[in-house]
């Protein structure tokens, strides 16, 4: 049992009676039961001190009078809290203000700590996972349609936020030399349209050594016309751009024109992915030895080619002559010189993106590797699950809230930002 024994300006002095019986994991949970209650003792006083004294007031140029007290439960980390409130309203009726929740930063009952949890633990699993961790290691028994309720109201912030807060970049160590623009697509399965492509991006720092020191990213939910997630993957290159405007900033995308289209317009430099490019020479690999039993040689053939593109500047050229030499060859399969003729045409579309070699000299990437993890662990982990259809909010605000988790430095800059300016005035 745990009550206030004395208050003393900002201080409280909470006394708390804890039995310890049975096993030591009985104990830990009466602990943590105990722990609950303190923190929902003091959080109640702490509600309070955001609370008018009933007084009227202005909002802007309305004026608002106070309808007396009005009792209100509010969720906290530690379980819900009932405390009586002042809430206004001006002569005329309408909406109701209650000043308590917008100097709080309440978000659909939540306190931030809260709403902060729900949002994070929602942004990395689904809701019923959610609320059995809650339950099961916070002692926090919560609906699914609460936490939902919360975190899109969360999701909701950090999109309408989008175009007007910016965050910083983390201080880094060592000079930024090279920033890697990358884009790509994951395969969301909607509930009204079937299959449709959401998008990542990242901007990936680099120092003269061809170390990665910091990422940021961005996921858009699927859209026509991809508009949306071009114009803030534009804004975040913007504010690279002036944090490091000597920096080489270095384009890497696979084939797609829509992607080059874009990263042309922004970048200094682009750069083929390798890892596509390696795809296309493992399917030529069948051209240069066809046999059933020539699979060792085709892992050797592949190798020396893969080694031959990052330390011989000349190589593309090379494999070109060598493709379409191949493919002089009668005894292929029509599926072989199909692969063939498409890797041909692949590389010579292609070949002024692909000096890995001065790349690999230079300590410049040659892969798109982060982006490639980043459809797994930002779309696919949370989005493709079994069962998994969605609609286009719920998927904004879980791309929008992993985003920002998953990029450094970036969550608790967030939280910052509704902690000084808000979210919501009224109730």
């Amino acid at each position: 049992m745990a009550e206030i024994i004395a208050r003393n300006g900002n201080e409280l002095t909470i006394q708390v009676t804890v039995r310890l019986n049975g096993s030591l994991l009985d104990m830990e949970n009466t602990i943590l039961d105990s722990c609950n209650e303190v923190g929902c003792l003091a959080t109640t006083e702490a509600l309070q001190k955001f609370d008018t004294d009933g007084s009227p007031m202005k909002l802007g140029d309305i004026k608002m009078t106070s309808r007396n007290k009005d009792n209100k439960t509010y969720q906290t980390p530690y379980g819900s809290v009932q405390l009586e409130r002042y809430v206004y309203q001006t002569s005329k009726g309408g909406k109701i203000y209650c000043p308590l929740e917008q100097h709080a930063r309440i978000i659909q009952g939540a306190t931030p700590k809260f709403a902060q949890q729900l949002s994070h633990k929602y942004a990395n699993m689904n809701a019923p996972a959610v609320c059995r961790d809650l339950e099961e290691n916070h002692h926090r028994k919560v609906a699914h349609s609460y936490l939902q309720d919360v975190s899109d109201w969360v999701g909701s912030i950090a999109q309408a936020k989008e175009e007007v807060w910016e965050y910083d970049i983390p201080p880094l160590n060592e000079a930024i030399t090279t920033a890697v623009i990358s884009l790509d697509g994951a395969y969301v399965l909607m509930r009204d349209d079937g299959y449709r492509e959401a998008m990542v991006g990242n901007i990936s720092l680099y120092d003269v050594t061809g170390e990665r020191l910091h990422t940021l990213y961005i996921g858009e939910a699927p859209e026509y016309g991809k508009g949306r997630f071009f114009q803030r993957l534009e804004q975040e290159i913007a504010t690279v751009k002036k944090h490091y405007p000597d920096a080489l900033y270095l384009g890497i995308a696979d084939g797609a024109k829509n992607n080059w289209a874009f990263l042309e317009q922004h970048t200094d430099r682009q750069c083929l992915d390798f890892f596509h490019v390696t795809e296309y020479l493992a399917k030529v690999s069948y051209a240069a030895y066809p046999g059933k039993t020539d699979k060792p040689q085709r892992a050797l053939w592949l190798d020396k080619r893969c080694k031959q593109l990052k330390r011989e500047p000349g190589a593309v050229e090379a494999l070109i002559s060598e493709m379409e030499k191949l493919g002089q060859k009668n005894s292929l399969t029509k599926t072989v010189k199909e692969d063939l003729l498409a890797a041909l045409t692949y590389f010579k579309n292609h070949r002024q993106m692909m000096g890995y070699a001065e790349h690999v000299e230079k300590n410049l990437p040659i892969g798109s590797g982060v982006t490639e993890a980043a459809c797994k662990t930002l779309v696919k982990q949370r989005l493709c699950g079994s069962g998994m259809r969605w609609k286009d909010k719920g998927a904004k605000v879980i791309l929008s809230l992993r985003a920002l988790v998953q990029s450094k430095g970036r969550w608790q800059q967030f939280w910052g930002k509704i902690d000084q300016y808000g979210s919501h005035a009224y109730v």
